[in-house]
């Protein structure tokens, strides 16, 4: 019993013990932090909406310099109407792996008004930078070139031969990804993706997730009269395009969040035994973040936070018809628009999701199109509703936890950061199935941002401590 306990006592001990790569960066990071700050700011300043070309072409020059600047051979991998992808590579003499770290550095659109400061104008105040792609995803990129300084002053090497690609289109649904996988097929071969993007566990815990939900999103306008019509001459008899939207949209789902769409939890692919006990495992956060977003109750039915990320969800984005506040008017709008996302998890395909909701709006008794319908087609039918699919999208990932590769990445990340949560799946949306598709790689998530990190929203912003933190795991992964 008592050689059991010294050999317990011992492995915790080796577990304490810093990792060189994570302790390197820790002091160089110290030492530095006025200069890694104001490369960041440089780089956050640049605007970077994948729609907006001239800027994104400014991000993947500055992207690239970066990594020129620290020794990187570089090079943009490029698809005709496509933002590049910036590729960086690090051959290591006798590795025995290959591992590629993926960041975007484009970020989600936005409308300026709604931020306290500028966007593209990052300030540091009470600890956070805020602006656009300060944590989605530039932060990780930032960190990355820092881990690389300090290893390199440090002496320490790289065991594995490292790529680095930087996507330009990440928000705008990665549209040219699969394009450019396929064609530089070659290039990007490796051992393992490791996925810098998303954040830490809400406990502020290190998380390591091995999937992603998929995405597919869709647009529906449903139609009333061919123009706004006065409420009082009118109402009553007039249909009103946004109740009827209300009214087909409250269809989808009961009262407890679960969607009443025909099929549409079917081809869920359960999980492993150890992806459930990592899900039983996982801190239990979810009164501590209704007290946070002042939220009274949940969706769910009962189910944690950590168990619906296993399920596929559907969410309403947004809503227009006429308008409100201070511009409203008494009419009845000619049209009503939604747009809804479906988060999809392993087993069930985008254009089947889509397609199930599509067919339950028929099932409410509404003539689907998929062009702006003209005036034979909304007097012939009762109730029409054009339905645009957005082109993008892509089904959800799931890597193995218990493959080598994935239990190395769990050691080398609890030598830097201490225990970490393990996941199964991430809430969000990250383009892992084109990899595992194309490339057959193995993809495994290592987020850096804080949980309350407004990313998608208005005052994006990264906690210092997040940063410096991702600088230490990051240099333990390149090391690793």
């Amino acid at each position: 019993m008592r050689a059991a306990l010294i050999a317990v006592a011992f492995a915790a001990l080796a577990r304490a013990q810093p990792n060189p790569a994570a302790a390197a960066a820790h002091q160089w990071r110290t030492a530095h932090e006025q200069a890694i700050l104001a490369e960041f700011m440089s780089l956050l300043a640049i605007p970077n909406l994948a729609s907006d070309a001239p800027n994104i072409h400014r991000n993947a020059a500055a992207v690239s310099a970066m990594l020129e600047k620290r020794g990187v051979k570089t090079r943009l991998l490029q698809v005709p109407g496509a933002p590049p992808v910036v590729f960086g590579e690090i051959d290591s003499p006798g590795a025995a792996r290959t591992v590629v770290f993926y960041a975007h550095y484009d970020g989600q659109p936005l409308d300026p008004k709604e931020w306290a400061t500028p966007p593209w104008q990052p300030v540091l105040r009470e600890g956070r930078i805020y602006a656009r792609s300060a944590s989605d995803d530039k932060a990780p990129i930032i960190a990355m070139a820092t881990a690389l300084d300090a290893l390199r002053a440090s002496g320490i090497p790289l065991r594995a031969n490292i790529k680095f690609v930087f996507e330009g289109e990440e928000e705008a649904g990665s549209p040219h990804l699969a394009s450019i996988l396929a064609k530089y097929k070659d290039l990007l071969a490796s051992d393992v993706w490791l996925i810098c993007d998303g954040p830490v566990h809400q406990s502020r815990r290190q998380q390591i997730v091995f999937g992603a939900r998929g995405i597919t999103q869709l647009d529906i306008t449903v139609y009333g009269p061919k123009r706004e019509l006065h409420s009082g001459h009118y109402g009553n008899w007039a249909l009103n395009p946004a109740m009827m939207l209300a009214r087909l949209l409250a269809s989808m789902k009961d009262d407890n969040g679960r969607v009443t769409i025909d099929h549409f939890y079917d081809g869920i692919e359960a999980l492993s035994e150890t992806e459930r006990r990592a899900v039983a495992e996982a801190p239990d956060v979810d009164r501590d973040l209704m007290r946070e977003l002042w939220l009274g109750s949940t969706e769910g039915g009962g189910k944690k936070l950590v168990e619906l990320l296993n399920l596929p969800s559907l969410n309403i984005r947004g809503m227009s018809a006429a308008r409100t506040g201070a511009q409203a008017s008494n009419v009845i709008p000619a049209s009503a628009t939604a747009s809804i996302d479906i988060r999809l998890v392993k087993g069930i395909d985008r254009h089947a999701a889509a397609a199930r909701v599509i067919d339950h709006i028929r099932k409410q008794g509404y003539y689907v199109v998929d062009h702006d319908p003209d005036a034979d087609t909304r007097m012939t039918h009762a109730k029409v509703a054009r339905v645009v699919v957005d082109p993008g999208g892509y089904n959800a990932a799931r890597t193995s936890m218990d493959l080598p590769i994935s239990q190395l990445v769990m050691r080398t990340a609890e030598s830097a950061r201490g225990p970490v949560v393990k996941l199964p799946t991430m809430g969000g949306s990250v383009p892992l199935y084109m990899i595992e598709d194309t490339l057959h790689a193995p993809t495994i998530t290592v987020p850096i941002a804080n949980h309350d990190n407004n990313q998608h929203s208005f005052d994006e912003n990264i906690r210092l401590e997040n940063l410096w933190d991702g600088i230490d795991l990051l240099a333990a992964l390149l090391a690793m």
